[in-house]
């Protein structure tokens, strides 16, 4: 059973930074494609990073490039985004997210978190 845990959501301030965690289990993911995701009530969720578990090219959203990173520790099978100066318009809830095996970077998600609360306040 593939579960995916996010963590580090929050209010911050304009400017600010968050790191959001996502702790994966029940299968290894060196295979894996792991992107972060995010939606606002009546608009579509929209995929804001990816990368290859086994590291190499990542994907990062218009909006996001030079503020956002994702990395992952493979000690701890968890990926993160660290989010830095962050605008009102990065507020959503962010989920985290897996592929089946490898693939592209900005399709055939399997498995999803629960997602997590990130609220900017300008």
């Amino acid at each position: 059973q593939v579960q995916l845990v996010e963590s580090g959501g929050g209010l911050v301030q304009a400017g600010g930074s968050l790191r959001l965690s996502c702790a994966a289990s029940g299968r290894t993911f060196s295979s894996n494609t792991m992107g972060w995701f995010r939606q606002v009530p009546g608009k579509e969720r929209e995929i804001v990073a990816a990368m290859y578990w086994s590291g190499g090219s990542t994907y990062y959203a218009d909006s996001v490039k030079g503020r956002f990173t994702i990395s992952r520790d493979n000690a701890k099978n968890t990926v993160y985004l660290q989010m830095n100066s962050l605008k009102s318009e990065d507020t959503a809830v962010y989920y985290c997210a897996a592929t089946a095996n490898r693939g592209g970077l900005l399709g055939g998600y399997s498995y999803w978190g629960q997602g997590t609360q990130v609220t900017v306040s300008s």
